[in-house]
C-alpha cells in the first residue's frame, strides 16, 4: 500500500517473504507464462496473488438477448420502473428491483411477470425516504438501504416487513460502499461530516466499518484516503484534483473487498474481518499527461457546444480551468463487486475513449476475463452465469435486464456462441 491510505491493517500482515510460487487450477504443468498468477505467502500465512490480464484473452462475454426484461415506457405501471436502484436475484430465478421512483420494491417472475410490490415513499414502518441498495441474503431475505439517516430496511421475498435496522453510531448520509454479508454483518463506508481543506492537499478520509445485524458498530476496518478537493479566488465551486482515485467497498456472501484505487491490487477479508488474501494485478501506462489533460478540458468543451456556446457556465469554465490540480496517475478502479459465486469484479477506471471494461478474478484470486458492457448498461449483480442490470435506452426508459454470462473454461477456451 502507499502512505496515500491512512490505514488499513496491521503491519503484522504487511508481505515479508516470497516461500511460494504456485500454478492456480487449469494454468497447466509448463513454466509459468505471462498470464499464469504467481502466488506470494507472506510470513503469517496471507496470500497475495498476482496477473498480468493485458497478457491474457480470456474474454467473457454475453448472449445477445436478454433472458428476462422488465420495464416499458408506458402501460401498467407495475412494469414502469424510474429510478432503479438495486436488482438481485432470488433462490427461485424471480428477480426483485429497487425503483426509487416510487420508493417500492418490485417481484418479478424469472418470466417478467410482476408478482407483488412492497415499500413506498414514506416514513413508516418498511417505508423508504430514498431508497438505495438492496441485498439478498440466504432464505431470500431483503436487505435494503434507505437515508436519512442511513438504515436498513428488512424484508421476506413473500413481502412480509420484518424490521428496520439503524447504524449505531448514526450515518446521516448513505453509506458509500460496502454491503451485506450473508450473517447479516452490514459492511459501510462513511465520510466525517468535517470537510478537508481548500488547498487540494488534504484527501477526505473516509472509514470503513462493520456493523453486526442489530446495527451496533462491531469495529473499524480500514480508513482511507478519498479525493483531494478544494478551490481558488474566484472559484465558483469546490471540486475534486482531475483524476483522483476514489476508494471502493464490496461485501456479500462471506467476502469484504477493499480497494485504495490508488495500487492495482483489492484487499480480500472473511467474514471473521480477517485479511487472508491480496489479489493484484499489473497495470502500464498509468500516468497522467498533458494530452490526456488536454483531452478532458475539449471534451466538457465539446459536450457543451463549444467556447462561447450559451450552454457553457461558469462551473465549466472552472472544471477546465489550469488552476485545477490533476493527479499524477490515474486510477486502478472505479468499483468493485462480489459476486454470487464469490468471484471479485473489478471495474476499470474508464479512461476518456475506452469501453466500459470489468476484470473478473476466482475465489482465489486468479484472473479469469475480461469483460467489456456497453455503456448503457448499470450492473448490479454477477451470478455465476447471468449478469443483471438496468439498461436506460436513449429516452432515458429504464429495463431491468438479465444476460447468460459466458466464463472462459479452465483451459483458457471461449464458450460457443
Amino acid at each position: 500500500m502507499t502512505g496515500d491510505a491512512l490505514h488499513m491493517w496491521p503491519a503484522s500482515r504487511v508481505p515479508v517473504a516470497l516461500v511460494a510460487v504456485v500454478p492456480l487450477a487449469g494454468c497447466g504443468k509448463d513454466a509459468p507464462s505471462a498470464t499464469v498468477p504467481v502466488v506470494a505467502i507472506d510470513s503469517a500465512g496471507m496470500q497475495i496473488v498476482t496477473s498480468d490480464p493485458s497478457a491474457s484473452d480470456r474474454w467473457c462475454t454475453l448472449a445477445e438477448e436478454p433472458s428476462f426484461s422488465v420495464g416499458t415506457a408506458e402501460g401498467d405501471d407495475a412494469y414502469m420502473l424510474y429510478f432503479v436502484r438495486g436488482a438481485n436475484r432470488l433462490s427461485d430465478g424471480s428477480v426483485a428491483i429497487l425503483d426509487n421512483g416510487t420508493g417500492q420494491i418490485r417481484i418479478f417472475s424469472d418470466e417478467g411477470v410482476h408478482l407483488r410490490s412492497m415499500g413506498g415513499h414514506g416514513d413508516g414502518p418498511g417505508e423508504f425516504r430514498i431508497g438505495r441498495y438492496i441485498w439478498v441474503l440466504p432464505g431470500d431475505t431483503l436487505w435494503v438501504g434507505d437515508y436519512r439517516p442511513w438504515r436498513f430496511h428488512i424484508f421476506s421475498s413473500s413481502g412480509e416487513f420484518s424490521r428496520t435496522v439503524n447504524l449505531d453510531p448514526q450515518y446521516f448520509n448513505a453509506s458509500e460502499g460496502g454491503g451485506i454479508l450473508a450473517n447479516g454483518t452490514s459492511v459501510n463506508m462513511r465520510s466525517p461530516f468535517s470537510a478537508p481543506g481548500d488547498d487540494f492537499q488534504h484527501p477526505e478520509p473516509l472509514f470503513v466499518e462493520a456493523h453486526a445485524a442489530d446495527g451496533t458498530l462491531i469495529r473499524e476496518l480500514a480508513a482511507l484516503a478519498g479525493v483531494r478537493q478544494g478551490s481558488w479566488e474566484g472559484a465558483s465551486v469546490r471540486m475534486s484534483t482531475l483524476f483522483d482515485p476514489t476508494p471502493a467497498v464490496a461485501a456479500a456472501g462471506t467476502t469484504i473487498a477493499i480497494t485504495t484505487a490508488r495500487e492495482p491490487e483489492v484487499r480480500i477479508l472473511d467474514e471473521h474481518f480477517n485479511l487472508h488474501r491480496v489479489v493484484r494485478w499489473s497495470e502500464r501506462d498509468r500516468e497522467v499527461t498533458s494530452a490526456h489533460v488536454q483531452a478532458y478540458r475539449d471534451r466538457v468543451v465539446e459536450r457543451r457546444g463549444g467556447r462561447g456556446s450559451e450552454n457553457q457556465s461558469t462551473i465549466d469554465e472552472d472544471v477546465t480551468s489550469d488552476r485545477r490540480p490533476t493527479a499524477e496517475m490515474f486510477p486502478t478502479a472505479a468499483g468493485l463487486m462480489v459476486g454470487r459465486d464469490s468471484r471479485l469484479w473489478v471495474r476499470r477506471y474508464r479512461r476518456l475513449g475506452e469501453e466500459v471494461r470489468w476484470l473478473a478474478f476466482g475465489p482465489r484470486g486468479d484472473f479469469q476475463c475480461h469483460l467489456t458492457l456497453d455503456e448503457s448498461l448499470t450492473v448490479y449483480e454477477f451470478g455465476a452465469d447471468y449478469l443483471l442490470a438496468v439498461h436506460a435506452d436513449e429516452l432515458g426508459v429504464e429495463r431491468v435486464v438479465e444476460y447468460e454470462l459466458r466464463v472462459p473454461d479452465a483451459a483458457g477456451s471461449s464458450p460457443s456462441q
